[in-house]
């Protein structure tokens, strides 16, 4: 059976991660910008794909895996990036992981009861939220690294305090709405 357009943009997505990160490892010149160029088309692949998965009936096993895995690796990358590079700390990451991980192990357990959890309102506005961020902090880096404005530093700090917020949010909002679960699994 021929892959469906939906899967071929997921995998398009993770494609794009090495080359994202390709283009701020080589330094090129306006290595920020490609890769804003890049992070930006990979983050409206994964608009478009879900749209196509649910629009023309294209919802399969391998996509259900594969892209929100896709989405959650290109986010990670680019924040590896910024703490590499010193323009977000470790500990606003390790939020981010810890929820991903919080979240996925839920679903695991959820799923071996026969339930399914569903994205939430909450974890689509944290993914949204954090995927205009990081173009932000993209589109800023320059001035953050080179201390160029003070306007820049603190847009900065706004964006990681958005992305760390929006993320215990969901998490918090996953793990209260399905508590059922884990005392069932106890």
């Amino acid at each position: 059976m021929p892959m469906n357009t939906a899967n071929k943009l997921t995998i398009l997505r993770v494609v794009m991660i090495p080359a994202f990160l390709l283009v701020l490892y080589l330094d090129v010149p306006c290595a920020n910008y490609w890769a804003l160029a890049i992070f930006a088309a990979a983050s409206v692949t994964d608009t478009l794909d879900g749209y196509i998965a649910r629009h023309y009936n294209q919802i399969t096993d391998f996509g259900k895996f594969m892209d929100p895995l896709a989405d959650k690796c290109l986010v990670v990358a680019a924040m590896l990036w910024f703490v590499e590079a010193g323009q977000m700390p470790a500990w606003a990451l390790l939020v981010v992981i810890i929820r991903e991980f919080g979240v996925s192990g839920l679903r695991m357990v959820a799923a071996d009861k026969g339930r399914v959890i569903a994205a939430g309102w909450s974890g689509k506005v944290k993914t949204a939220a954090t995927m205009v961020c990081v173009c932000i902090m993209l589109i800023i880096s320059p001035l953050v690294y080179s201390g160029g404005g003070n306007w820049a530093s603190a847009l900065n700090l706004i964006c990681i305090a958005v992305i760390v917020l929006t993320t215990i949010y969901s998490g918090v909002e996953y793990f209260m709405k399905n508590a059922d679960i884990l005392a069932e699994a106890k």
